[in-house]
């Protein structure tokens, strides 16, 4: 009779190791997924109005702003960075895209961007050249934008944008919104770029372990200024298209969105620490954000509940990303 051999303890608890490192992958990788599917689900049992077409369409314009803002931010906290001075930013270009009427749609369009983009710049230039922490750089910066915007407009709204871009606010092709194509398309762009170029591996380096990206030759700081340029590129696409679809400029349109924004972000499963997360992760938490926002509208859920139920959500996210990143550790 053949005795089986045991086997070694070493073996045993590699093979126990690999087993649950591949378990902690498919949670990070297909949990989110799991989630949402779940909160769908739940928000059609709640409610029949969910699964119609038109409030659908609603779901997805309203978060395609905040949605733009996500993409931009995903960016910067894969560097290990943060931009708490995007919503100011989109306010900006909003006022942007407002005085630039005179001059046409496309310098209304570049306009916006452009203001938006060289905020980020500074962000970015001021973050790596003073050393200083991201997080008082842009909590600084969210301030500041705020009182440029109301000097800039006399602390009054500006009403009206240019009628050429008025299409991308509150147009609609082929009964899709256009603002919701828009973040497709960028949504597109940003994955193409962290999976597909030199620029997102060095992204997820920097993130990983600035001072090793250092060492092999990644250029950090220029790295990190360029992922402020794109939070705020963004930032400004999201302001066009605010501004467009409300027909306003005004300095504090964006006031809390950076928190929507990083709540998407981390909630979709990017890392605050840098270095780990994707796009598809954010655009699943952003539509997640999004449908439990419509879901609690259409049970006629106090706005303050809401708050808690959002904050509650956001904190939750946190404690399970470290939990299974300390699992993954050991």
């Amino acid at each position: 009779m053949a005795i089986a051999e045991p086997v070694p303890q070493g073996l045993a608890t590699a093979r126990f190791s690999d087993r649950s490192y591949r378990r902690i992958q498919l949670i990070q990788r297909y949990g989110i997924v799991a989630i949402f599917l779940l909160l769908c689900a739940a928000a059609a049992l709640s409610s029949p109005v969910f699964l119609s077409v038109d409030n659908l369409l609603n779901v997805v314009r309203q978060v395609s702003v905040v949605g733009l803002v996500s993409l931009g931010m995903t960016f910067v906290i894969l560097t290990a960075g943060i931009d708490l001075s995007v919503g100011s930013i989109l306010g900006l270009a909003t006022l942007a895209v407002a005085s630039l009427k005179p001059y046409g749609g496309v310098a209304a369009l570049f306009g916006g961007v452009l203001v938006a983009l060289v905020c980020g710049w500074v962000n970015g230039v001021i973050t790596t050249r003073g050393r200083i922490q991201p997080f008082i750089v842009t909590l600084g910066m969210m301030t500041a934008l705020v009182g440029v915007g109301l000097a800039w407009s006399d602390g009054q709204p500006l009403i009206g944008v240019s009628p050429g871009l008025a299409w991308i606010g509150r147009g609609k092709l082929a009964g899709v919104p256009v603002q919701a194509i828009v973040f497709v398309v960028m949504t597109a762009l940003s994955a193409l770029v962290l999976r597909k170029t030199r620029f997102g591996r060095h992204i997820y380096a920097v993130g990983g372990n600035a001072e090793a990206a250092r060492l092999s030759g990644v250029p950090v700081d220029r790295v990190r200024v360029i992922a402020y340029c794109i939070s705020g590129a963004f930032a400004g696409i999201g302001g066009v298209v605010m501004a467009t679809q409300l027909n306003i400029g005004e300095a504090n349109l964006g006031k809390g969105l950076e928190l929507d924004a990083i709540a998407a972000v981390v909630v979709g499963g990017t890392s605050l620490m840098g270095g780990s997360g994707s796009i598809g992760g954010t655009v699943i938490g952003v539509m997640m954000i999004g449908v439990l926002n419509n879901l609690l509208n259409l049970l006629n859920i106090p706005a303050y509940t809401q708050l808690i139920v959002k904050g509650a959500i956001i904190v939750g996210a946190v404690l399970i990303h470290a939990r299974i990143g300390r699992t993954k550790g050991r």
